[in-house]
């Protein structure tokens, strides 16, 4: 399985972790390569274990999956987060993904939908239920962004593009023939003029735009 997807289950309730495992398990792509009960012991072991994607509940004792995230973040950790929970309030939707994470999908999803949403997150796509993604376009929307389209160049649009269609800094730099130190700045400034947290609110801003790679 040296190709398989690494995945690193985080969550307090053991049932839901051995619940997942189970299914994971039997996925010829995926690999479960460990476990935490709270926020601190993914982190440690994000470190420790390298997975490509983490699955993170966000009500946890101790430290929480939005805390979890942001000190992944902070570490500059490749892992994907995919957060899995049963919160569905704008108060923990909106932190959890201005922290970072790349995903965020319900406790009761159907086990191939979440098999297939671990693939599209490692891809590198954002993921995001309908209502989910509603909710931060709303936040998007009621503050200074969609007034600034026009202050983007015309470079900086086309990475936007391929910021929505998922792509890596690595993966734009090299279909537009730049440096990824190169695209990364134009990244910071996309970011600075439509006033957006990260990637994920840059992703479904342009998606709501109508801009595309």
């Amino acid at each position: 399985m040296a190709d398989a997807i690494k995945v690193l289950l985080v969550d307090d309730h053991q049932v839901v972790r051995r619940g997942l495992r189970t299914f994971l398990e039997v996925q010829d792509d995926i690999e479960v390569v460990g476990e935490a009960a709270d926020g601190a012991e993914g982190v440690a072991l994000a470190g420790d274990l390298q997975p490509d994607v983490v699955l993170m509940d966000i009500k946890m004792p101790g430290m929480d999956g939005v805390e979890a995230l942001r000190r992944l973040r902070e570490l500059d950790h490749r892992a994907r987060v995919l957060v899995v929970t049963s919160f569905t309030e704008q108060r923990t939707v909106i932190p959890a993904l201005r922290a970072g994470a790349a995903g965020y999908v319900y406790k009761d999803i159907d086990p191939d939908a979440l098999a297939g949403a671990i693939r599209s997150v490692h891809a590198g796509h954002v993921l995001l239920q309908p209502e989910v993604a509603g909710a931060l376009l709303s936040q998007e929307e009621s503050g200074s962004g969609a007034g600034r389209a026009g202050s983007l160049t015309e470079r900086e649009r086309e990475v936007l593009g391929l910021i929505a269609d998922g792509r890596a800094n690595r993966e734009i730099a090299r279909a537009l023939v730049l440096s990824e130190k190169t695209v990364k700045t134009h990244v910071s400034n996309i970011l600075m003029k439509l006033d957006l947290a990260d990637r994920t609110q840059a992703a479904l801003w342009a998606v709501r735009h109508g801009i595309s790679g």
